[in-house]
């Protein structure tokens, strides 16, 4: 069995997810005993100065008997999100109007020195 036939063999299913310059690759695959495990790739992309680029790629390897810890808790940490912020996203990099929040004021003071320090026995 020449490479090529090998790797079909281990690649059972696979869809691909691009968002922005990250993609994502969920692909089956095939242990040698016939089992099926699942691997997830970020990919992404980083452009050089002279128009060249190249792909960073981190993979993750999720066999059968860790799916349903991995699957609670991916679902616990995305409605934690959900919960806090909501669906919206919040981000300069998808939102134009986006302004950072930022700890100084116009007169570049921070806003903990706009309070004024009132003791109780003033009141």
């Amino acid at each position: 069995m020449n490479d090529r036939e090998l790797m079909d063999q281990e690649e059972i299913h696979s869809k691909v997810l691009r968002a922005g310059r990250r993609t994502y690759f969920f692909d089956v695959r095939s242990t040698k005993a016939g089992d099926y495990y699942l691997t997830i790739t970020e990919s992404k992309k980083f452009t050089h100065d002279d128009g060249s680029f190249h792909y960073k790629k981190h993979k993750i390897y999720l066999y059968k008997e860790d799916f349903a810890a991995f699957k609670e808790n991916v679902d616990e940490m995305m409605n934690f999100i959900i919960d806090e912020k909501g669906e919206e996203v919040i981000s300069e990099r998808h939102q134009k109007d986006f302004k950072k929040e930022d700890s100084h004021n116009e007169n570049n003071t921070t806003e903990t020195e706009n309070f004024t320090n009132v003791e109780f026995d003033d009141i």
